[in-house]
């Protein structure tokens, strides 16, 4: 045992721990080495994203103590940034997982201790309602308490800085910064004010849930056609109340209730994971569906900023779809609606993430609305809508990990929003005689057919961090020519932020920021990305290959099936 790692461990059964912390601490020392090492081995980082890890006592751990350390060094960083001004607020909120109200409220405490007025949810709340209440409260920072759709062992910190959305760069990095300099629990300020904070209550759902009613598109659709059977399930996540609540307000009177998944649990029981992007996840509700012969099943991740929905297909059987489908059948009904409407005007854009589907590019230039990329994340889509405020409009957007959103007044992925949306659409497609299904196959048929297959590889330990790097170099320095009988004919490598016309030898500057990120485009329309995570031992390859426009959809589906998975085994190996 290495002995940093026990004066680490023995430091925490000082009295500044409460008295079930030191009791952990005490058993892991006297019974369980293994726990002892993982816990105590390092601090927990904050990165770039804020903070993600297991919960329990540790400094690799996510507990009252790490939370609260990390609250300290963001308070700083937000006196630091607003030198004198006296009304310094932030918004907090958490979801349904285990030790989130504890989290939020210690959260509360440290940031009221500093001076900072503390806008704190009286219960659990949706993440995209946090990113909404730092905007409507005219808010300095945001704090969510989530974890996403990690499994039950997981808790996480997200920050927020004042135009709603997660840090971007200088941010991100000057907070880690911030934070690091808070080495012991000794150094925080943990006396809360309870002057200084504000309950947000029900009253504040109404707020935000009128903005989501605001976006509305097909309200005299949905009264013809408010029947449309809709199962739904939060997944024992946040959710419950504001989903159902918005179907409700839009007009559809049949929407039905996973009634096991309904119940707030951090334990999330009736799942091996909380995750809509898992076909398991979703079992109960498609069953649901199937017994009450639905039209459209959806399912919102704990924290209910991403979105997984199932549809019929031509047999009358449901089928999950992924989330490049969905975030292509989410942008063409705004953007055709937006034309049916009159609504576009010229100065309209749409946003997407690098690894997705080029098929939404390829819808907006039909109705020319401006395009941009940005990298892997949807902090990075708030940055690109608020280097636009006031400029242009933006319609919507996503990314291929189920998250999209419509509007700007929240600045996140949102799952209220985009669930509001798909029923809307459903509707929309009902007025035609079609589904959502036939909608996706129109698009097919219309722009060309895309397929999508995504790949990790794990590679563990300090040797799986050198495979990593070593595939990296290769692909750069002896890139594919060609994927599956497509010769590559361009490739954007964003390390070097540059991309390079293989035909011509023409490089263009990518004006997005440094990553190490890898793209290869065919002269059919395909696109392979090879991207390191940012936060696992892993490496990932997005498939994503093209059929052209008029292709029989049966014939094509089959044909890009076999090429993506001998382009997945070629490039993977």
């Amino acid at each position: 045992m290495d002995q940093k790692i026990i004066e680490r461990a023995k430091a925490w059964l000082s009295d500044q721990y409460d008295a079930e912390t030191r009791k952990s601490v005490q058993n892991m020392l006297d019974n369980d080495p293994n726990e002892l090492t993982e816990s105590f081995y390092r601090n927990l980082e904050f990165g770039t994203g804020g903070l993600r890890g297991i919960m329990g006592a540790g400094t690799n751990r996510m507990n009252v103590y790490t939370v609260a350390m990390a609250t300290q060094g963001f308070a700083n960083y937000i006196k630091k940034m607003n030198p004198g001004k006296k009304d310094l607020s932030v918004a907090v909120a958490y979801d349904c997982r285990n030790n989130s109200p504890a989290f939020a409220n210690v959260t509360a405490d440290v940031m009221s201790a500093n001076g900072i007025k503390v806008y704190l949810f009286d219960c659990l709340r949706p993440t995209p309602e946090l990113s909404f209440a730092v905007r409507e409260m005219k808010c300095d920072a945001g704090v969510m308490v989530t974890a996403s759709h990690n499994p039950k062992e997981y808790n996480g910190y997200k920050a927020y800085w004042n135009d709603g959305g997660q840090l971007v760069s200088p941010h991100d990095k000057n907070v880690i910064a911030e934070v690091e300099k808070i080495t012991d629990p000794s150094m925080v300020n943990f006396k809360r004010n309870a002057d200084l904070i504000t309950i947000l209550d029900e009253k504040f759902d109404d707020i935000y849930l009128n903005k989501v009613y605001g976006l509305s598109l097909s309200l005299d659709l949905i009264k013809k056609h408010k029947d449309l059977k809709i199962v739904y399930t939060p997944i024992h996540g946040t959710g419950r109340r504001l989903v159902p609540e918005i179907l409700k307000r839009k007009g559809f009177e049949n929407v039905y209730c996973v009634e096991e998944q309904m119940v707030v649990d951090g334990d999330f029981p009736t799942v091996k994971s909380p995750n809509p992007e898992e076909p398991a996840a979703m079992a109960l509700a498609v069953n649901k569906a199937k017994e009450l012969d639905a039209d459209l099943v959806m399912a919102t991740d704990p924290d209910a900023d991403r979105v997984g929905i199932a549809v019929k297909d031509d047999k009358d059987e449901f089928i999950l779809l992924n989330g490049n489908q969905t975030a292509s059948l989410f942008v063409y009904y705004l953007l055709r609606r937006w034309s049916e409407l009159g609504k576009l005007t010229g100065k309209e854009y749409i946003v997407k993430t690098i690894v997705t589907s080029e098929l939404l590019f390829e819808m907006a230039k039909k109705y020319n609305v401006e395009r941009f990329d940005v990298l892997t994340g949807f902090k990075y889509i708030a940055d690109k809508i608020l280097s636009l405020e006031g400029k242009k409009q933006f319609i919507g957007g996503g990314e291929e990990s189920y998250g999209y959103l419509a509007g700007d007044f929240v600045r996140d992925k949102d799952a209220v929003i985009a669930t509001s949306m798909i029923a809307e659409a459903a509707a929309w497609a009902a007025e035609q005689g079609k589904t959502l299904y036939q909608v996706l196959m129109d698009i097919y048929e219309e722009f060309g057919l895309y397929k999508e297959k995504l790949v990790s590889l794990t590679k563990k330990g300090i040797s799986g961090t050198e495979e990593i790097k070593a595939m990296m170099e290769r692909f750069r320095t002896t890139p594919p020519t060609e994927i599956e009988g497509e010769k590559i004919v361009e490739i954007r490598d964003y390390k070097l932020q540059e991309a390079k016309d293989l035909r011509t030898g023409k490089i263009t500057p990518i004006a997005l920021p440094k990553s190490d990120v890898l793209q290869f485009f065919t002269e059919g329309g395909s696109k392979i990305t090879v991207r390191p995570s940012g936060t696992e031992p892993k490496i990932k390859f997005y498939f994503s290959m093209k059929a052209p426009a008029g292709v029989p959809i049966a014939e094509a589906m089959k044909t890009l099936d076999k090429k993506l998975e001998k382009a997945a085994e070629l490039l993977t190996k």
